[in-house]
């Protein structure tokens, strides 16, 4: 996997888009060659949601939730319920890690084709809690931050699985 930061042009569409594959495939790197029992391992005592397959579906998750249920209005397909509200977290214990990466990378595939057809200017079409309507650009920018945040847990669960680290 060829990573980078540096978009091919410094505009900000350009900018914005890069930062967020880089850190979506930086989350894919930190999973590369893991065994599927380090995969669903969760090794913090006090986390016990906190596994590679669970931040991989929570990612892949709240990418859709900010996509195509803010920005694009459109139901709420997620996994989560009222009784188990982080069960996008939970049921990947259950699936193959192989599989939810797969998923996260078809996902992404197609949000690159969303954000490219839209302007960055252009508002979600539902409120977030506090009433307002957030842009493509904020929406772009609040995932870059979100993802960036859970590489640096998807790397101390990395190096507690099986002593791998790296960039």
């Amino acid at each position: 996997m060829t990573r980078t930061d540096v978009p091919a042009t410094g505009d900000e569409r350009a900018s914005l888009v890069t930062f967020l594959d880089y850190v979506r495939d930086t989350a894919r790197m930190k999973c590369d060659g893991v065994s599927a029992e380090d995969a669903r391992g969760a090794p913090l005592p006090g986390s016990p949601l906190m596994t590679l397959c669970g931040l991989i579906s929570h990612l892949r998750w709240v990418e859709a939730w900010w996509f195509d249920v803010i920005f694009l209005g459109g139901e709420d397909q997620g996994p989560w319920t009222d009784e188990d509200p982080d069960r996008e977290m939970t049921m990947a214990v259950d699936i193959p890690l192989a599989e939810l990466l797969a998923d996260y990378e078809t996902q992404n595939a197609r949000h690159r084709e969303l954000v490219a057809a839209h302007s960055l200017d252009e508002l979600a079409k539902r409120p977030i809690r506090d009433g307002r309507r957030m842009n493509l650009r904020w929406i772009l920018l609040h995932l870059i931050e979100e993802t960036a945040r859970h590489n640096g847990h998807l790397d101390i669960l990395r190096e507690l699985a099986d002593g791998t680290t790296g960039s």
